[in-house]
């Protein structure tokens, strides 16, 4: 085992005391005004982002941001191998940056005033600094149309998303995360499955939008090919592998489908704490890490959200768990 491992794992281990836990998410969700909890995370690992009288779109970045610093501590303390591994699994915040990218163009041309207005409720948050953690985002930062845009995209490893439309960029680079990531950790490629499934089904049988093509084929590497092709929902999960249909399994209905995504973070959460035991230094506990990171940080967000409304006591779980964003 070499050294360089053997500090990443230590390294992925430490982190975990980065979380705020049950506790302290039940405390945040709790807060009677988003500035109470605000001054509660100034007090945790989530302060170093976040600012007295930030709003909630702003806190909720913020908390993800130092996600993200986390997770670059961690890649820079692993071998190269590690290194790729998670930088497949923080895929979402280049994501992100594209779509905010994307939406400037928008803000930018005064005969889209809707778009425009869209884009300034969140076009004043600076792009996430990836560092290492890129993959294209310094090709794709530097593109001044959506067509740029789409075109340093199909020459980078997001592959082409088939079209340079906010919907389609963004479901096209999703659907490239998601196959990047099975084959690139293995011990996630359920939850990149799952992920899809969930994906492919919001799309299609509740928002009613068809994927480019060039996604549906990618999706259908993961999905198969009678899943991408199903005309009902109900034949799309019927048809789905195993290693994505256990997120639907108890949803009947497309309408429902935003039950999954608590279901989805819970399995994240449990996969990860075991993958936390499963080797001592192999790349597991780097993985499970990075999972167990990524679902304190997501359910600090939702926690915001509900001090934003006016908190107060309750089953967090369900009420931040639960609730639809």
């Amino acid at each position: 085992m070499g050294a360089g491992r053997v500090a990443g794992v230590s390294r992925a281990r430490a982190l975990r005391t980065r979380c705020l836990g049950a506790e302290g998410i039940r405390d945040v969700a709790g807060s009677r005004t988003l500035e109470d909890a605000l001054r509660y995370l100034a007090a945790t690992p989530y302060r170093h982002d976040v600012s007295p009288g930030a709003t909630p779109s702003e806190a909720q970045r913020a908390v993800s941001a130092t996600l993200l610093w986390h997770l670059r501590v961690l890649a820079g303390w692993q071998p190269a191998t590690g290194a790729d591994a998670i930088r497949a699994l923080a895929a979402g915040f280049e994501i992100s940056n594209a779509q905010h990218h994307l939406r400037s163009f928008s803000a930018q041309d005064p005969r889209s005033a809707s778009a425009g207005a869209a884009a300034a409720d969140t076009g004043h948050l600076p792009p996430y600094r990836l560092g290492a953690l890129a993959t294209a985002w310094r090709r794709l930062a530097h593109t001044r149309t959506p067509s740029e845009l789409r075109a340093a995209l199909t020459a980078s490893v997001w592959g082409d998303p088939g079209d340079d439309s906010p919907a389609a960029v963004a479901t096209g680079m999703r659907v490239s995360a998601a196959v990047r990531l099975a084959t690139a950790v293995p011990d996630a490629a359920r939850w990149a499955a799952a992920r899809l499934a969930l994906l492919f089904g919001r799309e299609v049988f509740v928002v009613g939008r068809g994927l480019p093509e060039v996604s549906v084929r990618r999706a259908a590497r993961l999905l198969g090919p009678r899943a991408v092709g199903a005309g009902s929902y109900a034949d799309f999960r019927e048809a789905l592998p195993a290693t994505a249909r256990w997120l639907l399994d108890d949803v009947d209905e497309a309408a429902d489908l935003w039950r999954a995504e608590a279901r989805w973070w819970n399995v994240v959460e449990r996969d990860g704490r075991e993958l936390m035991r499963r080797s001592r230094f192999g790349p597991q506990p780097v993985v499970g890490a990075v999972a167990l990171l990524s679902v304190d940080a997501w359910r600090t967000r939702g926690a915001l959200e509900l001090a934003a409304r006016g908190g107060g006591p309750g089953d967090w779980t369900a009420e931040v768990l639960d609730a639809p964003r």
